[in-house]
C-alpha cells in the first residue's frame, strides 16, 4: 500500500472520530441538564375525563421542582404519551418510553387492567411506575409504587360504613375488567362475615349500550345501598338511568369507590346529590397543606377546577421520586427504591409514608356526602393512616392468586372481558 493511501486512510478514519465526537457531543447538549419522565394517561377515550386531569397535577409538581432548582440540578422534562383508553396500548407505550424515549421513571395508569400491562413492561426493563389509582391490592412488584389505596384502605372501611349507616341488602355494580371483579369478592366476603346481603351484582362493559337491564334488576332485588364502582365516562349513564327510574339518593344511596370530584364535574350534579364517595383524598379536606394545594392548582389552571384523589396522589408521587433521587444521588431505579423504601412524605392529604416492603402507601380514608357544589362533605375520616394490605386475610395468598388466574384465563388471558 502507498504511503499515499495509507495517509487517506488515517485522514478518513480521523475525519470519523471527529464526526463522531461532534455528533455525540451534540446529542448531549440536547440533553444535558435534563431528566426525562414519562406520563403515560389517556387523553382520548372514556377514560380521558378521569385522566386527563392528572397530567395537570403532575404538570404542577415538576414545574414546581424545576422553579427551585428540578432534581439534582437537572431540569426534569415530561414526556406525555396519550394511552387511548386502551389498555394494549399502555403497554405499548411504556416500552416506547423506556426504550425510545429513555424515560428513568413513569408517572401514569388509571385501570387496574392498564397497571397489570404496564408492570410487565417495567420489570423487563427494571424502570419505575408510580401508579396513582386506588386497586385490588393481589399482587406485587419491586417496580410499581402504589400511590393509589389497597381494599383494606378503601373498599372494606366503605362497606363497613354502609352496613352500620345505611343497611344491610348490599347490590354490586361495576366496569368489567380485573379490578371491580376483585374487589367485589373481597366485598362478598366481607357480607358473609359481617351478616349483610347481597342482593345484586352486574358489570357494565365498555362496548355496552344500554344499562337499563341493570337498572331494572336493581328495582327488582330492592337493596339498601348500591356500592359503585363504574370508571369513566359510563357513570353518566348509570347515574342517568337510575334516577329515570325513580330511584333517588333518599330511596337507595349509591357509595362510589370510582367517584370523585372530576367526574361528578362532567356529571349532572342533580342526579349525584346525597349519594356518596369514598377515597383517601377530598378537595374539601380543610386543612393548611391542602388549602395551600388547592390555591396553587386553581391558580395555575383555573378558579372552576376540581381535584380528585387519583390527581393528588399523581402529584406527590412527582415529589416522592425526586426526594428519593436527591437522597440516593442517582437515578438509578435500584438505588432509587431503597430510598423510598420507608419514605415519608407531608402531602395535601396529610403525612403519608411509602410501605418499606410492599412499596405501598400508608393513606388515611374519607367517606364523603356530594354536595350541590359538586364537592364531598366529609361525614366520616380516619384521621390516621391506614397500614396497606396487599392481601386480606380473608383467605391465603394462594387462593387469591388462583381467582386473579382464573378470571385471566377465563378471559382468554387478558385482564378485561
Amino acid at each position: 500500500m502507498s504511503i499515499k493511501w495509507r495517509v487517506l486512510i488515517v485522514a478518513s478514519v480521523i475525519a470519523g472520530i471527529i464526526l463522531w465526537w461532534f455528533l455525540h457531543s451534540q446529542s448531549h447538549k440536547k440533553t444535558d441538564g435534563i431528566i426525562k419522565v414519562g406520563v403515560l394517561h389517556s387523553l382520548t377515550g372514556l377514560m380521558a375525563v378521569t385522566e386527563g386531569p392528572m397530567i395537570d397535577a403532575v404538570n404542577l409538581a415538576i414545574d414546581e421542582i424545576n422553579e427551585n432548582g428540578g432534581v439534582l440540578g437537572k431540569k426534569l422534562v415530561p414526556i406525555i404519551v396519550d394511552a387511548q383508553s386502551d389498555w394494549p396500548t399502555y403497554a405499548r407505550e411504556a416500552e416506547r418510553l423506556i426504550t425510545e424515549e429513555k424515560v428513568l421513571v413513569i408517572f401514569g395508569g388509571y385501570t387496574s387492567a392498564s397497571r397489570k400491562m404496564v408492570k410487565t413492561v417495567v420489570e423487563k426493563f427494571n424502570n419505575l411506575l408510580f401508579y396513582p389509582t386506588q386497586y385490588e391490592g393481589l399482587e406485587t412488584s419491586k417496580n410499581i409504587i402504589y400511590m393509589g389505596s389497597t381494599a383494606n384502605q378503601q373498599a372494606i372501611p366503605a362497606v363497613t360504613w354502609s352496613l352500620q349507616n345505611l343497611g344491610r341488602r348490599v347490590f354490586l355494580v361495576g366496569s368489567d375488567y380485573i379490578y371491580q371483579h376483585a374487589i367485589n369478592s373481597i366485598i362478598k366476603m366481607l357480607l358473609t362475615a359481617r351478616n349483610g346481603t347481597l342482593v345484586g351484582e352486574e358489570y357494565i362493559s365498555f362496548t355496552q349500550q344500554s344499562v337499563d337491564p341493570i337498572i331494572e334488576k336493581i328495582i327488582k332485588a330492592k337493596p339498601d345501598v348500591i356500592i359503585n364502582n363504574i370508571v369513566g365516562e359510563e357513570n353518566s349513564r348509570f347515574f342517568k338511568t337510575l334516577r329515570k327510574a325513580g330511584i333517588s339518593a333518599e330511596k337507595i344511596p349509591t357509595v362510589s369507590l370510582t367517584i370523585s370530584e372530576t367526574e361528578i364535574a362532567s356529571l349532572n350534579i342533580n342526579e349525584m346529590i346525597g349519594d356518596y364517595g369514598v377515597q383517601n383524598y377530598f378537595q374539601s379536606l380543610d386543612t393548611p397543606a391542602n388549602n395551600s394545594f388547592v390555591e396553587k392548582f386553581k391558580k395555575k389552571f383555573g378558579a372552576h377546577r376540581t381535584i380528585s384523589s387519583s390527581m393528588q396522589n399523581a402529584y406527590a408521587g412527582i415529589y416522592f421520586w425526586k426526594n428519593a433521587v436527591e437522597k440516593a444521588q442517582t437515578t438509578d431505579t435500584d438505588a432509587v427504591r431503597e430510598q423510598l423504601r420507608g419514605a415519608v412524605l407531608s402531602a395535601p392529604e396529610g403525612i403519608i409514608s411509602i410501605d418499606g416492603k410492599t412499596l405501598d402507601t400508608w393513606k388515611p380514608v374519607l367517606i364523603g356526602k356530594i354536595f350541590p357544589n359538586k364537592q364531598f362533605g366529609i361525614v366520616w375520616n380516619s384521621v390516621s393512616t391506614i397500614a396497606p394490605l396487599k392481601y386480606p386475610p380473608l383467605m391465603t395468598k394462594e387462593h387469591w392468586d388462583s381467582l386473579l388466574e382464573y378470571y385471566y384465563t377465563k378471559w382468554g388471558n387478558q385482564w378485561w372481558r
